[in-house]
Order: structure tokens, then C-alpha cells, then sequence
């Protein structure tokens, strides 16, 4: 069975891999358009620490943040590359006492559901600093231990380089859908037919045009983000593709997730003395790959609110990607009920690297024929004549 899959994110890279396990054959799609949200995301993975989530989609992503534990354990056994996964644990910051000790009971409550969030503390400013220097001193903290962080370049590449070893061909290009008798029967890329059994549609923002081909609405935009790296510790010892600290800098491996209370940006450390910031939510924006004046200054006021010990880091860059976002804020996973051969994965909005891979196992059992047990809030038939 050969299934072609447009899209080469996190989520396409993943289902590559799925379905090449399981014996399809593979072929990937891209067309290495800028702004990819896998190449910009900061990589947090740790739903527990949400302040907007709950319900079904909390449920969701719960899974996906648990699902790591096993894909880990999977790549592993297949002798592929490094997933730059690693469990650092979650703060959630304020300076409100009050807010602190209410959310606290909270994390405590969805720690007992889902145990892999680990264990759950109320921390005050000191122990809250103990964990990460960086920040204001007067943010305490509520402490999810099982919080944890990836590199999506990284992990994407693993994705697709495991895919490969089991025999997944990539194309570069744009993809259009080749439809014949009111059938989906592959994929046209630079003039070629690429003949397919099924279709993924895992295009991110590009990914409505495609359905829009086969006369289905599925409202999904760009949501621009503007996310910042920073090197911590001495001018010129932290690189953005560094592989490893340099002995004058700062151990920043363990450090944990922050999350402040009241704002939908974030702060996480890598390996490499690099914190990374963000990010902005531009909603119409539209396809603008621009780093500008307003997105950086919203991020480093942010940054420097939160964390004022950033403030002699060095700016290495500034990211910029495109969220798939839904009018409904949720992910689009399954296949089309009009054209069953063509399966759909995308609008995963900011949490594209929490739910991206285990989604990405669902849509390629959904590809396969099977009934994987997609939530009915998350299918694309939701939408109105969307399937």
C-alpha cells in the first residue's frame, strides 16, 4: 500500500515513520516553504502546566505528552538518532500567592488523573529561583515534575531519517492532488504523478488549498510566532546549533519549562546555554516571514518581565512560524467521510510539538483503514460539509 503525505512538519514526519514501521510505502511530500511551525516551535511538552486547557482537549494533549515515553522507547529500539526529549519539569509563576496555591490544587488534581505530570509542588520565590536562576525574584511557582521539552528540528529529522530506513522516499516540491472519477488517486509533484493508495494531508498552515481542491472547507489559517533564542553566560560561548555548553556558561540542561500565569508566553533551556522565548500570537497576519519591530519587543518585554536575569544574554535570533490554527482552537485529525483515502493532519496551533507525534500515530492508523478512536471534537467532519 503506497500513501503519499504532503508535508514534512512534525506531524508528517511522524506519520512517514508510523506508517513505513508498518509496512507501507512510503513517500513524502514538501515543498520547504519558510515558516514551517516545527522549525520555529520552542518544543514544550507539558499540558499539565496549561492555564486554558481542560476537558476533552486537556485529555488530548495529556496523552500526547505521555505517548513521548513510548515513542522514545521505540526509536530507541530501531537504533535512530537522538530525539533531544528529556522530562525537566514545568513552572508555572506568579506573584500572587493566592492564584499560586488555587492552581496548585489544580495540578495536584491532574497529576492524580495523569501521572506521568509527576510530582507537584508549591514553591516560593526562593525555591522557585533554585530551579531556574533567571528568574524575577518575586515569582514563586508551582512545580510539575514530569513537564518536558524537545528540539523539533531534531526530532524531526530522526522522524524522517527512520522513515528512510525503512525504505520512505522524500520529494521535494509542491504538491497538488491528482483526483480522477471523484477519487483522490495520488499526488502531482513538478509535472510527475506520484500514484497512492492514500493521501496525508499534513501541510500545516498550506494545508486548507488542498482540501479546498476536493470541495471541502476546512478553515484553517496562519497564526504568525516570533520566538527568540538567547546565549547565557559569557559574550560568545552559546551557538543556536551548539551541541554542547561551554565550560564558562551556565548548566542549563535541567532547567525547567516556565510558564507565566496571565500570558500565553513561555521560556525553556537546552543543553547548549540557549534559553528560548515567546512567543507572539498573530492571528492575520497571513504569510508574513518577517521578524518585526513589534513581535521583538513583545517578546523580550515579556522575557525580561519574567525572567530579568536575561538581560545580558546575547540575542542570537529570532524565529518565526506558522501555527495551523481552527476557529475552534483545536486540531483537524482524520480521514474526509466524502473521500476516505485522504487522511487530514493539521491546525495544532501552539501545542504542535506536544500532540504532533501521537497524533501523527492516529492519522496514520486512519490512513491504514482502522478506526484509531479520534475524539469526535477533533475529526474534520465537525466543520460542516469538512469530509
Amino acid at each position: 500500500m503506497r500513501i503519499v503525505i504532503i508535508g514534512s512538519g512534525i506531524a508528517g514526519a511522524g506519520t512517514a515513520w508510523q506508517l513505513a514501521r508498518r509496512g507501507a510505502e512510503v513517500v513524502v511530500v514538501d515543498a520547504d516553504l519558510a515558516g514551517r511551525a516545527t522549525a520555529a516551535g520552542a518544543g514544550i511538552v507539558s499540558p499539565w502546566n496549561s492555564r486554558t486547557l481542560d476537558g476533552e482537549e486537556l485529555a488530548f494533549h495529556a496523552e500526547g505528552a505521555a505517548y513521548y515515553r513510548t515513542l522514545v522507547e521505540d526509536l530507541a529500539a530501531e537504533g535512530a538518532g537522538e530525539t533531544s526529549f528529556a522530562i525537566v519539569g514545568g513552572l508555572v509563576v506568579s506573584p500572587d500567592e493566592t492564584w499560586l496555591r488555587e492552581f496548585h490544587e489544580r495540578a495536584l488534581a491532574r497529576a492524580r488523573r495523569w501521572p506521568d505530570a509527576g510530582e507537584v509542588t508549591l514553591l516560593d520565590p526562593a525555591g522557585a529561583a533554585e530551579r531556574m536562576p533567571l528568574l524575577a525574584p518575586e515569582l514563586g511557582a508551582v512545580h510539575i515534575a514530569g513537564g518536558g521539552r524537545v528540539d523539533g528540528r531534531t526530532l524531526r529529522e530522526t522522524f524522517l531519517a527512520a522513515a528512510a530506513a525503512r525504505g520512505a522516499r522524500l520529494l521535494d516540491g509542491a504538491a497538488e492532488l491528482e483526483v480522477r472519477s471523484g477519487r483522490v488517486a495520488g499526488v502531482r509533484v513538478a509535472g510527475d504523478v506520484v500514484e497512492a493508495d492514500g493521501v496525508v494531508l499534513a501541510a500545516g498552515a498550506w494545508t486548507a488549498p488542498l482540501a479546498a481542491a476536493l470541495g471541502v472547507p476546512l478553515p484553517v489559517e496562519p497564526q504568525r510566532g516570533q520566538i527568540s533564542h538567547f546565549g547565557v553566560g559569557e559574550p560568545g560561548t552559546a551557538s543556536s546549533d551548539s551541541a554542547s555548553p561551554d565550560t564558562a556558561s551556565p548548566d542549563t540542561a535541567a532547567w525547567p519549562v516556565v510558564s507565566p500565569a496571565g500570558s500565553g508566553h513561555y521560556m525553556l533551556a537546552f543543553p547548549d546555554s540557549r534559553v528560548v522565548a515567546g512567543a507572539t500570537r498573530e492571528t492575520g497576519a497571513g504569510f508574513d516571514h518577517r521578524v518585526t519591530a513589534e513581535g521583538q519587543r513583545e517578546v523580550l518585554t515579556q522575557a525580561l518581565t519574567v525572567a530579568p536575569g536575561l538581560a545580558d544574554a546575547t540575542l542570537l535570533e529570532t524565529r518565526v512560524g506558522f501555527r495551523p490554527v481552527t476557529p475552534d482552537g483545536r486540531p483537524v485529525i482524520g480521514a474526509l467521510e466524502t473521500h476516505p483515502e485522504v487522511t487530514v493532519l493539521t491546525g495544532f496551533g501552539a501545542g504542535g510539538l506536544t500532540i504532533g507525534p501521537y497524533a501523527a500515530s492516529l492519522a496514520a492508523a486512519a490512513a491504514l483503514g482502522e478506526r484509531p478512536g479520534i475524539p469526535a471534537l477533533l475529526r474534520p467532519e465537525r466543520f460542516g460539509g469538512a469530509g
